[in-house]
């Protein structure tokens, strides 16, 4: 369950409200009462895509030239 906090409370707690958010809790940021934004953590990184990660994995014909009439078909002639 969400943690309801008013603005006012969440600018003079914002680094407890920052620790717990990162531990996990959802925090509902209200004004004059009303949910108005939510501090979560964020996903893990995901280590993005790393060029040659796939080496190694991949065969060598990959890698080849396309016979002449597969490659006039994929530029469209």
């Amino acid at each position: 369950m969400a943690l309801i906090v008013n603005v006012h409370d969440a600018k003079t707690n914002f680094s407890r409200l920052l620790e717990q958010a990162h531990a996990g809790q959802e925090i509902v940021l209200a004004k004059a009462g009303k949910p108005y934004a939510r501090l979560m953590p964020l996903a893990p990184d995901s280590g993005g895509r790393l060029p040659g990660r796939l080496a190694g994995r991949v065969e060598a014909a990959f890698f080849e030239s396309l016979p002449d009439d597969e490659l006039k078909s994929w530029e469209g002639k």
